[in-house]
This record gives structure tokens, C-alpha cells and sequence, in this order.
């Protein structure tokens, strides 16, 4: 007899991974949240007093072929981390702070543990940055997924008052761009990275490398950070002119997505410390300057444009915070362009 089983979807597995999935969900709702797991839709009050002109800023994205590494290492639970720091990051560049988020996952044949997981990161990124984790879909797709790989992405709304939207217009010449470390990769450049690695080199995943100082996989996997809580405190105090959050396209197509038509930036290398991982990428893939600019993050993961005298206050702010930072750049007259130096 054929069933949907030997066809391979296994309703029993997916009821598996939403009871291990329940109380990681469960953890991230608030006062907000009307619906419970398993619901169609999940309901969200919209009820925002303290606000004079409230409006949602939503954004969707995914891991990228990060997945991949993940599977080979068989450890997964930092990819979740990794799709929710990702959209808040994308939102927080307009000033917005996280509502809620939803997932999306997706894989040849489900398994519950590897579902568990991946949502046990999510929830844990969610909780840390008081984000509802409100829905989402597991879905098995023999026939469309590779065997033992999974696709992942997620979509988040958020919240910030239209007169503090930070937008790109305040940006002038003589403004400082600060720029914020990133905790390695973060979620691009990783078919580069690949083939670099795996196809080029024959390194292997679990292999101990000492220029890094620890297993190769490991240092990948480094979860994407989350800038929200030191931007949000040094919003509190300054005045943020455009913020660039650093992910596919590197320095040279996301900062200009935040500038005035008539502004360009020159970015000087030299202030600040690039991690191992991208030196030995660029050597062992023999890439140039300007390809490791445009593909990765090189160490810094949001960009603030900010009035130049308050540059070293924001700094020390960030500092404050827990967070490496530095000037490592400026605003000058021209068209929407980035230089690297």
C-alpha cells in the first residue's frame, strides 16, 4: 500500500519536531502574543501608547549556503541564532526594534532533532532580544531538498516611531563612520568560502588549523552577532545620522544603500584588526583587496555614519557596552561611492 510516507513525507515526524520545538517557542512569547504553536496564524496585539507615529519595518532572509557547514559538522543550533541576529540587524539600521519573527525551515527528509535545534537557536537569539518567536514552517520536500542538508530563512517585523527613522538624510560631508566588530563570517560569502576551503585546499571541517587558533568548522560557525542592545543604548544618547549593516556585498553595496545621493566614503584599513579567518582566506584563495571588501564583512559587522565630534564618545559608548569599535572612516562630497584604503 502507498502513503504519503513512502513518499517521503512523514507526518510523524513533523508532530515530533513541533513537541520538541513547543517549549523554545513557547520561551520568546510576551504579553503580545494571543496565539499559542500550532495555530494558523499567529496573532500579534499591536498596542503602542509611548509612541506618537508607530510604524512596522519588516525585512526576510536566510543563511545562505552557511547550512552547509552546519551539516557537516552536524551541529545546528547557531544557524538558528544566526537567521534571527541577521533580520534584526537589517531592521535595526532604520532604528526599528524586533516584534516578532517567523521561520521558515525546510529539508528532504525531517528530522526532529536537527528541527529541535535549529529552533532552540532561534529562540534563544529571540529571547535575548525580547523578539516573539510567533510562527513558522517545517516543511519536507523530497525530491526538491538535497538528502541530509535543510534550507533555512526567517521574516521579522519591528517597531520604531517615525520621527527617530533613521533613514540616511542627516549624512553630510565631514560626518565619521564607526564601525562595530563582527564575530567572524557572520552569513556571506560562504560558496566562496567553500570552495576556497574544501574544493581548493582540501581542508577538512573537524581539522584544528593554528593560524585560527581552533577547528576550522567551528570558527565558520560563529554565530552571526546581534547589534541591537549597544546601537539601542547609544541611540539613547547620540544622534545617528545612517547605520550599514555589513552582509552580502560587503563594504562596497551596503554603504552606499544609506548614503545621500551626493556622499561617498573612504574607509581606511589600517584602524582596525582583521580576524584570522579572512587572512587566511584571501591567501589560500589568492583574492584581491577589493574582492575581499565587496564579498565579506572584514571584521566589521554594522557601520554607524555619525557628526564627527561626537565619533570618540559613540565609541567609548559602544565600548561601554561590551563591543569593539573604532572611526574607521569618513563622509565626503561625491556620488554614493566607497573607497577602501
Amino acid at each position: 500500500m502507498t502513503d504519503y510516507k513512502a513518499a517521503g513525507v512523514d507526518i510523524e515526524a513533523g508532530d515530533e519536531a513541533v513537541f520538541r520545538m513547543k517549549q523554545y517557542v513557547q520561551s520568546t512569547f510576551n504579553t503580545h502574543v494571543l496565539t499559542d504553536i500550532g495555530s494558523f496564524g499567529g496573532m500579534f496585539r499591536f498596542n503602542f501608547p509611548d509612541m506618537a507615529d508607530p510604524v512596522l519595518v519588516s525585512s526576510i532572509d536566510g543563511v545562505g549556503t552557511k547550512v552547509k557547514i552546519a551539516a557537516m559538522m552536524g551541529k545546528y543550533d547557531t544557524i538558528g541564532a544566526d537567521l534571527v541576529n541577521h533580520c534584526i540587524d537589517d531592521i535595526l539600521v532604520q532604528g526599528a526594534r524586533p516584534l516578532f519573527f517567523l521561520d521558515y525551515f525546510a529539508s528532504s527528509k525531517l528530522v526532529p532533532s536537527v528541527a529541535e535545534q535549529v529552533v532552540k537557536g532561534m529562540s534563544e537569539a529571540c529571547l535575548s532580544a525580547g523578539c516573539a518567536l510567533i510562527g513558522g514552517e517545517t516543511a519536507e520536500m523530497p525530491g526538491v531538498y538535497v538528502d541530509g542538508e535543510l534550507d533555512l530563512a526567517g521574516c521579522i517585523v519591528g517597531l520604531v516611531d517615525r520621527p527617530k527613522i533613521i533613514d540616511g538624510s542627516k549624512v553630510q560631508p565631514g560626518d565619521a563612520l564607526v564601525g562595530i566588530a563582527s564575530s567572524g563570517l557572520h552569513t556571506n560569502g560562504f560558496s566562496l568560502v567553500r570552495k576556497i576551503l574544501f574544493e581548493d585546499n582540501d581542508y577538512k571541517v573537524d581539522q584544528y588549523v593554528p593560524e585560527l587558533g581552533g577547528v576550522l568548522g567551528d570558527v565558520l560557525l560563529a554565530p552571526h552577532r546581534c547589534y541591537l542592545k549597544p546601537v539601542m543604548a547609544v541611540l539613547e544618547e547620540f544622534d545617528i545620522h545612517a547605520m550599514a549593516h555589513l552582509t552580502g556585498g560587503g563594504f562596497y553595496n551596503n554603504i552606499p544603500r544609506v548614503l545621500p545621493i551626493d556622499c561617498q566614503v573612504t574607509v581606511e584599513r589600517r584602524y582596525w584588526g582583521v580576524p584570522p579567518i579572512f587572512t587566511l582566506l584571501q591567501d589560500r584563495g589568492n583574492i584581491e583587496n577589493s574582492e575581499m571588501h565587496r564579498t565579506f564583512n572584514m571584521g566589521i559587522g554594522m557601520v554607524l555614519v555619525v557628526a564627527a565630534h561626537r565619533a570618540m564618545d559613540i565609541v567609548a559608548k559602544l565600548q561601554e557596552c561590551g563591543e569593539t569599535a573604532s572611526i574607521i572612516g569618513e563622509v565626503h562630497k561625491g556620488g554614493r561611492e566607497v573607497t577602501v584604503i
